[in-house]
């Protein structure tokens, strides 16, 4: 499918650009853990605030972790904390000074809604159609109808949860994301694979590390070991040549956002098409 890769690059740019309008609230969801903890939360929050009881505690946020088999509890327990602090969520009520619940904070809506827009914008790239502009009629709406659906199968996908080893390198350390995303911009999404490589526009590790705030010893240390199972190389001299990615770890990266782009397309139409969804209890709902 030509459009495809488009898409693909279309995705990794506006991930890039979300992170350098929130880099604080972006880097919260910076590895895959911690997005699938994000999805996992907010598949509860909105069935909650429709019935009329809104927020997550602290305690059912760490079972959640743990029942989805995401995180530990005490890793979980301390992402909501760091989440507070942030003021990604805010307290639900706060009459008695404890944040006892939780819910997104408006900030943090408008970030997911954002995040929804452009997913729907890649779809119709590849597929045509009107998602984009349908869900932009009524976005709050369609944000609660959808994310609980959606969340559920992400959390049930292990193309999701469990990218190939090569992609799971980034996916899986501190901003590893965001150096993948930088990469696949950097391909032009109309060239042909020269010997099972892809060559980017990308050479210097200390230029790529500047553009996330990362620390050169950090994203060295991520693209050695892509490096070392055949994930990355360098066409010439190491920093002063261009970066390859390989065939393998473009599909690994490829397959993820695939698969993502089909559960969210299939949310979206149910969605749609069932409004009273919303009413239903998935991912839990009743244990917030």
């Amino acid at each position: 499918m030509k459009s495809f890769p488009h898409a693909l690059r279309l995705l990794a740019g506006s991930f890039i650009k979300v992170h350098e309008a929130s880099p604080r609230a972006a880097a919260l969801f910076a590895t895959r853990q911690r997005w699938l903890l994000c999805h996992a939360a907010l598949a509860l929050h909105f069935p909650a605030a429709h019935s009329g009881e809104p927020g997550l505690t602290r305690r059912a946020f760490g079972n959640l972790a743990l029942r989805h088999g995401i995180a530990s509890r005490n890793t979980a327990h301390a992402f909501f904390d760091e989440a507070l602090k942030y003021e990604v969520v805010r307290p639900a009520d706060d009459a008695d000074g404890r944040a006892e619940r939780v819910v997104p904070t408006p900030a943090t809506l408008s970030l997911l809604i954002h995040w929804y827009v452009m997913h729907f914008r890649a779809i119709d790239l590849i597929h045509g159609g009107n998602r984009t502009e349908r869900f932009l009629a009524d976005p709050e709406s369609m944000v609660a109808l959808v994310q609980p659906v959606m969340a559920e199968a992400l959390l049930s996908s292990p193309d999701v949860r469990l990218p190939g080893p090569r992609y799971r390198i980034f996916a899986w350390a501190d901003a590893g994301g965001l150096l993948m995303d930088r990469l696949i911009i950097g391909i032009d999404p109309d060239a042909r694979p020269a010997r099972d490589r892809f060559v980017t526009d990308v050479s210097a590790i200390s230029h790529l590390a500047q553009s996330f705030g990362l620390s050169r010893a950090h994203a060295s240390r991520i693209l050695a070991a892509a490096e070392s199972i055949g994930g990355i190389g360098w066409t010439g001299r190491r920093g002063r040549s261009p970066i390859w990615i390989s065939r393998v770890l473009y599909q690994e990266y490829a397959r993820v956002h695939a698969r993502k782009l089909v559960i969210l397309d299939a949310a979206f139409a149910g969605a749609a098409t069932s409004p009273a969804s919303i009413g239903e209890n998935p991912a839990g709902a009743g244990d917030i």
